[in-house]
């Protein structure tokens, strides 16, 4: 299965890897809109239209299928996308809302925290689906800040052990963190940290557990070649490709 991979940007690359690491796919076509992101502080109707020119895109491309590697797109055009793709398109909301029913040893009594870009949390849609199975204690905050801070490769140190007290020092600890922007598997594992060993749901595990288990998929290639297509400075998406664990 070939299959093509959206996002406004590199953060979606994090998806990709999921993907390419599981050896379920034969081939992987990423196609980052680098000369406008980021889409997290646009309104609904400027990232529909930009959402739809991707579509067109790849429905000239040869691939079996689209993944939205963006959350802020999940959530705002992907009924859109789906309405005028010529291939199954497939958002990153429903996947990560099924890794948190999935997760061992959390029940509807967790408290839940949805991180994300402003759009994606002022959308409701976490939240909206997450309440609907029965979770009460939900909390979401907008978190822009971890974006430029992924991008400049900031992992851990200071700098972001400061925006982790920016946005977080008022809350009450989380059992889960819902990582509802593709950029911040990055820091994952220091989000962890800083809630005293919360788990965390990424987008690209999420996705590739959904496919797997609704496209009844297995591993069964050696390697996924990965083709980088960006709106601009490709070489610097495939760098950060590269420095994130990507092969092309």
């Amino acid at each position: 299965m070939k299959v093509g991979v959206f996002d406004s940007g590199v953060g979606g690359l994090t998806v990709a890897r999921s993907l390419q690491q599981s050896g379920c796919f034969s081939e992987l076509l990423y196609y980052g809109d680098t000369a406008r992101v980021p889409y997290g502080s646009k309104d609904s109707n400027t990232v529909t239209r930009y959402a739809l020119e991707a579509v067109e895109f790849f429905n000239g491309a040869d691939v079996d299928c689209l993944v939205v590697a963006c959350n802020t797109v999940s959530v705002t055009a992907l009924e859109q996308m789906q309405k005028f793709s010529n291939k199954p398109v497939y958002g990153v909301l429903e996947p990560g809302v099924m890794a948190l029913q999935q997760l061992q040893g959390i029940d509807t009594s967790a408290r839940v925290l949805v991180i994300a870009t402003r759009s994606t949390i002022n959308s409701g849609a976490y939240q909206q689906q997450i309440q609907a199975l029965g979770y009460s204690q939900v909390d979401a905050m907008p978190t822009p800040l971890f974006v430029p801070i992924v991008e400049e490769e900031l992992y851990d140190g200071p700098i972001l052990q400061e925006t982790f007290k920016h946005y977080f020092s008022k809350l009450e600890k989380p059992d889960v963190v819902l990582l509802g922007c593709t950029h911040f598997p990055l820091i994952a594992e220091s989000i962890s940290d800083y809630f005293n060993g919360a788990k965390t749901i990424h987008s690209g595990e999420a996705m590739l557990a959904w496919l797997k288990q609704h496209l009844d998929l297995s591993a069964q290639f050696e390697s996924t070649p990965l083709h980088i297509i960006a709106t601009e400075n490709v070489d610097a998406v495939k760098r950060t490709a590269t420095r994130w664990g990507l092969k092309l």
